[in-house]
């Protein structure tokens, strides 16, 4: 005799799939006003500074050296914004995830998800989707924007030019690594002012550090960094030639962000909220 096992329709509307999980992580992230706020920091520092900084350079254009001239990068420039949108994006990684432990939110959303990685990968889903889109369009906004004041002074770039396409892409995708790392550090510390001081000490305090070094320790050293090695795709020239090549060091920070995300998984799975 063969017995047959129906399933309620009710059942199969409260089951948890990994699109629901992320639903929920989409409605979370989007109902704090401290999220929004974060990330308007972070697509108007991407699209001020290198506006700014243009607007100033081409305004003293006469008065810089020839050499300041001629290495001047539009390109570069254009995507300069990058050095502020990282600290907002990395943080906002970082409380993603802290910010549920702090408030003790976390044991209600793994209740909810009783396997518990779902939860960990809809975040990561959520939170870097918004940021590769925020980032893209952000980032294209800057660089035209620059190109068009760079104009005045005939030094302005466009996407057909070489490592142009490549940099502006490569500026969202390094800002989205980067937030998925800052949320592993988020579920592997769990801590909000641990995970942001753990971000700070490894991608700002370490190359200070390695600085202090030798110069030929030191620069054998640096191109390995991890905010060293994920700048290079968003890099058009470089100060000088202790560096990967831009493929290369993005591979080496995304090798940082998955040992960093694995870690945080890991925990999650095994310890108690």
């Amino acid at each position: 005799m063969s017995v047959t096992t129906l399933t309620s329709p009710a059942a199969v509307r409260g089951r948890v799939t990994e699109r629901r999980v992320a639903r929920s992580e989409w409605t979370k992230l989007w109902s704090l006003r401290s999220t929004r706020w974060s990330l308007l920091a972070a697509v108007a520092s991407m699209i001020a500074l290198g506006i700014i900084i243009s607007a100033v350079q081409m305004g003293r254009w006469g008065s810089l050296s020839l050499h300041d001239q001629l290495t001047f990068d539009a390109t570069n420039t254009g995507v300069g914004g990058y050095h502020l949108a990282q600290l907002a994006i990395g943080v906002l990684g970082v409380l993603v995830i802290s910010g549920e432990y702090s408030t003790g939110m976390i044991r209600s959303s793994l209740m909810a998800v009783p396997k518990r990685l779902p939860v960990l990968w809809a975040k990561l889903g959520v939170f870097t989707g918004v940021t590769f889109v925020l980032m893209l369009v952000s980032t294209l906004v800057s660089f035209f924007a620059v190109q068009a004041i760079t104009a005045s002074h005939h030094v302005s770039r466009t996407l057909g030019d070489p490592h142009a396409l490549r940099v502006v892409v490569g500026t969202a995708l390094f800002l989205t690594v980067l937030g998925a790392l800052g949320v592993g550090l988020g579920a592997l510390i769990r801590n909000t002012a641990g995970g942001i001081a753990a971000f700070v000490g490894l991608l700002f305090v370490l190359p200070g550090i390695t600085a202090l070094l030798p110069a030929s320790t030191g620069d054998a050293i640096s191109p390995y960094l991890p905010l060293n090695a994920g700048t290079t795709l968003a890099t058009s020239t470089f100060d000088n030639t202790h560096h990967l090549t831009p493929w290369g060091g993005f591979a080496v920070f995304c090798a940082y962000a998955a040992v960093i995300v694995i870690a945080g998984a890991v925990r999650l799975a095994r310890s108690d909220a």
